[in-house]
């Protein structure tokens, strides 16, 4: 039997042990606009680029603000996006009214994954086709998690999802042990630079489509985009041309070394 007939329902697994409608909503996720993540002791960084579906429309939001202290960055279907952002906002709502203070975010991470298992389980459903990045501050500190459609929910020091992600995580591999104590600018500028190295070559990130967003101990949720991102896009150019001119210098360097060997 073909594939199509192991994909119309959630429910039917194919000979092969798969669910084709999970693997369909995490594609969907892998072909959204690039979305990072970042932690520090004190904060927690988002950035994300926002596509635009023609020149005459505006730009996707990406960056949701759920409660004060905390926010998500999404990759994925806008759509369920701002479904379960409502749910999610309604969650913080009644915690605080009933137990007087801030929803914990290792607990929303794990009432949203169980809402996303739910749509994998049920006859009638679909997976809902959206990956989110929810970073919070509460009382043990930030905290950033991964939600997928499958259900999932893991904790990282730094992530990124959506389409040539992989380049942003090969950054962040190489400068995460550094972000622990860095203060808001550097960090904001470390997650544009992950940006950087996932964006298309003959694309830029530019205040149109780029933006951040940032929360942390005694700071509530806030947006950075448009004019405010400008100076720390300032900041990415001035460190991609010391990072050329070192690299040159260093291979003039070696071409020196060589001429002298031989």
């Amino acid at each position: 039997m073909y594939k199509n007939d192991y994909d119309t329902s959630v429910m039917l697994w194919s000979p092969q042990g798969r669910i084709h409608q999970i693997e369909y909503a995490m594609e969907a996720v892998k072909q959204g606009s690039v979305c990072v993540g970042m932690r520090s002791k004190k904060l927690v960084v988002m950035a994300a680029i926002k596509r635009s579906p023609s020149e005459l429309a505006s730009h996707q939001q990406k960056l949701f603000r759920i409660d004060k202290h905390l926010g998500i960055g999404i990759s994925g279907l806008t759509a369920d996006a701002r479904s379960l952002s409502k749910v999610m906002r309604m969650e913080c709502l009644n915690h605080t009214y009933v137990y007087g203070s801030q929803l914990p975010v290792s607990r929303l991470a794990e009432t949203v994954s169980n809402m996303a298992q739910d749509r994998t389980a049920g006859y009638g459903k679909r997976p809902l086709g959206v990956g989110m990045l929810l970073g919070g501050v509460d009382r043990s500190g930030p905290h950033m998690y991964y939600t997928c459609p499958s259900g999932q929910y893991l904790e990282y020091h730094a992530m990124a999802i959506g389409a040539r992600s992989q380049s942003a995580k090969t950054y962040f591999e190489k400068h995460f042990e550094s972000f622990a104590d860095m203060e808001k600018d550097a960090l904001i500028v470390h997650a544009l630079q992950a940006l950087q190295a996932s964006i298309q070559g003959d694309k830029e990130l530019t205040k149109e489509n780029a933006c951040v967003s940032v929360v942390g101990v005694g700071q509530d949720w806030e947006i950075i985009d448009d004019a405010a991102i400008q100076p720390f896009l300032d900041q990415v150019e001035v460190a991609d041309a010391d990072a050329g001119a070192a690299g040159a210098g260093a291979g003039d360097e070696e071409g020196k070394a060589m001429d002298e060997t031989a």
